[in-house]
C-alpha cells in the first residue's frame, strides 16, 4: 500500500514542488494551501505523514493560521498521523515540539534533506505488524494493554489516543520491562535517527507526552521510569 502524506504549504509554487518531487519517490500526495482545509483533508484522509508549513500569523492577517496553530488543532482533533514541521529557530522548533509534531526540518533546506526525513517518519510502515511491535501477542503492563494486530493501546478496557511515535515508543520500551535504553538508542531505534546531535529533546518530549496518556499521575509516573542520568524503562512486575 503506497504510503500517504498530506502536504500543507502555503505558498502554492512551493507545494507544487513539493508535491511533484514526493509524488515521484511513489507517495500518494494530499495537498493543501491553508491550515483549515489542511486539518479537514488531516480528518478526512487519514494521512500516514503530514508535512506542515505555514507563515506565521500576524495580528494585520489574524484569520490565517499558522505552523503552531494547525499543529496544535491537528492534535487536539487526536489526529495520529507523524507530523513533520519546517522551522526556521532553535526557539520554534521547542515551540512545535510542545504543540505536538514529532520532528522537524531547519529552513532552507535540499529535497534530499526533506526526503531522508519523509524516510525517517515512514519506514516502520513497511515493517510487519509484529516486527514493528516486537510482541507476538498482546502484552499487559498493569492496567495497559498493547495489542499489535490492531495496532492498539488500552487503559482499562479503553482504547487510548495514541500518535503513531507514541505507540510505537511504549511498544519499543515494553519488549523487555526493566532494561533502561538511553536517549541514543531511542532515537536509533524508535525515530530511526543515524544521527542524534541536537535532537535528544525530542525523546524526553514524546515520553511526557506519552505518561501524560498512559499514567495516572504523569509526575510521578509508575510505568515509565526515568533511571537518572541514562535513560528510560518499563517498570517490571507490573
Amino acid at each position: 500500500m503506497r504510503k500517504k502524506i498530506l502536504l500543507i504549504e502555503g505558498n502554492r509554487k512551493v507545494l507544487e514542488i513539493l508535491a511533484f518531487a514526493l509524488g515521484r519517490e511513489g507517495y500518494e500526495i494530499i495537498r493543501s494551501d491553508d491550515g483549515l482545509t489542511g486539518i479537514r483533508l488531516a480528518e478526512e484522509q487519514s494521512p500516514d505523514l503530514i508535512v506542515l508549513d505555514l507563515m506565521p500569523s500576524t495580528v494585520s492577517d489574524c484569520d490565517v493560521m499558522s505552523t503552531l496553530d494547525v499543529c496544535r488543532s491537528l492534535r487536539q482533533e487526536n489526529i495520529k498521523a507523524t507530523i513533520l514541521a519546517f522551522t526556521i529557530s532553535e526557539e520554534e522548533k521547542d515551540e512545535l515540539r510542545d504543540a505536538g509534531a514529532d520532528d522537524y526540518i531547519h529552513k532552507p533546506f535540499t529535497m534530499r534533506e526533506l526526503l531522508s526525513k519523509v524516510r525517517t517518519n515512514t519506514w516502520h510502515l513497511d515493517m510487519p505488524t509484529v516486527g514493528r511491535a516486537g510482541i507476538k501477542k498482546r502484552q499487559m503492563i498493569g492496567r495497559i494493554i498493547i495489542d499489535p494486530e490492531q495496532l492498539l493501546v488500552l487503559r482499562d478496557g479503553k482504547t487510548l489516543d495514541l500518535t503513531q511515535r507514541e505507540y510505537d515508543l511504549l511498544s519499543f520500551l515494553a519488549r523487555e520491562p526493566g532494561k533502561v535504553f538511553s536517549r541514543e538508542e531511542l532515537l536509533r531505534h524508535v525515530w530511526d535517527y543515524t544521527s542524534y546531535m541536537g535532537d535528544i529533546r525530542a525523546v524526553d518530549v514524546g515520553i511526557r507526552r506519552l505518561r501524560e496518556k498512559i499514567e495516572d499521575d504523569p509526575a510521578n509516573p509508575t510505568i515509565i521510569i526515568t533511571k537518572r542520568g541514562r535513560g528510560y524503562f518499563i517498570a517490571s512486575g507490573l
